[in-house]
């Protein structure tokens, strides 16, 4: 495997950690916009979904775009580099998401149902993250592709996707669209 450092999941599986893959890190409150930039600067791929949002004060409304997750954002790296040394050292980084502060690799499908629903701008809303339900893939329209677990509510369909290692989870309905299992 040319040298390549393995590691093995929670689930037995083994990983390769000299390839790039997608990581969580733990931000200071309200420090997930900073972190973002400051990755960007150093050369670190990073992903921070973002939502627009309207806030009203009493003398204003205004839209404001917040951190989809909050107290999180995710870099495109790979673990065994100097990277993780430089993540680890930007203001208002607190730590990996994973055992001990090691960070545990996110699959890719897993950012990129994030970036589909963002990018479909269609409507959604914040779900407690689910471990059970049946797996699902949406077929056609705006949300092709997109993968995720079936869930019912009031006679409703939604797909709610997640991000398994932050807990975290988005619904969306799926009324109309076409779904297949996996």
């Amino acid at each position: 495997m040319n040298g390549a450092v393995l590691s093995y999941s929670p689930d037995g599986c083994s990983t390769v950690l000299d390839q790039p893959r997608w990581y969580a890190v733990r931000t200071r409150s309200r420090h997930e916009k900073l972190v973002a930039r400051q990755l960007e600067s150093q050369g670190i791929h990073s992903f921070l979904p973002v939502i627009n949002k309207i806030h009203q004060w009493s003398d204003r409304r205004k839209e404001v775009q917040e951190p989809l997750f909050s107290g999180y954002a995710f870099v495109h790296m790979d673990h065994s580099s100097s990277d993780r040394v430089r993540v680890l050292k930007t203001q208002g980084v607190v730590n990996f998401v994973g055992v001990q502060g090691v960070g545990i690799p996110i699959p890719d499908q897993e950012i990129g149902n994030i970036n589909t629903l963002l990018a479909s701008r269609v409507s959604y809303q914040e779900r407690p993250f689910l471990y059970v339900g049946q797996r699902v893939r949406v077929c056609g329209g705006a949300l092709d592709g997109l993968e995720g677990i079936l869930t019912a509510e009031n006679s409703d369909r939604s797909v709610v996707i997640s991000v398994g290692l932050i807990q975290r989870s988005l619904s969306v309905r799926v009324a109309g669209y076409n779904v297949e299992p996996l």
